[in-house]
């Protein structure tokens, strides 16, 4: 690489770096090398923008960050509000004195969702299997508790 071309390869670069126009490095090379590279040309500045100026807005500008839309979060998937059961009717106290007892695990949860009871009257309900023996105890914890169907052993 001879003297020349390597300060040919600087000037290009500091032009680029600089972002200024070719035209003031004319002077360190030919101009028909300059013309025929397209990165040396007049293009080298960014392009005018319209001469519309935007509106002004009522919300303050954000400083930062480019000029991309801002993202508009979703709500998500909400879940369908349940309207549960707060004291037992006939049919349904028949129903959980009858079933219950047959279900392999036994949660206040689980009650809450199978019979449509909220959680306070499904801690009663298993109180109440639990004083006439239909269900046993399996696990107890501060938050939740497991039981099971009564089993003749």
């Amino acid at each position: 690489m001879s003297f020349i071309s390597y300060n040919q390869t600087y000037i290009t670069i500091i032009a680029f770096i600089l972002r200024a126009p070719s035209s003031l490095f004319f002077f360190f090379s030919s101009s028909a090398r300059a013309l025929s590279k397209p990165y040396l040309s007049s293009n080298l500045m960014a392009p005018k923008k319209d001469s519309k100026a935007p509106p002004p807005s009522s919300k303050p500008t954000k400083s930062g960050g480019g000029k991309q839309k801002k993202k508009k979060w979703s709500k998500g998937k909400q879940k369908e509000k349940v309207n549960n059961a707060v004291l037992f009717d006939q049919a349904n106290y028949d129903k959980m004195l009858s079933e219950v007892p047959k279900f392999k695990q036994i949660t206040p949860s689980v009650l809450s969702e199978r019979l449509r009871i909220n959680g306070s009257l499904a801690r009663r309900a298993i109180k109440d299997l639990m004083g006439r023996g239909a269900i046993r105890m399996v696990s107890a914890h501060s938050s939740q508790q497991i039981y099971t169907r009564a089993t003749n052993t």
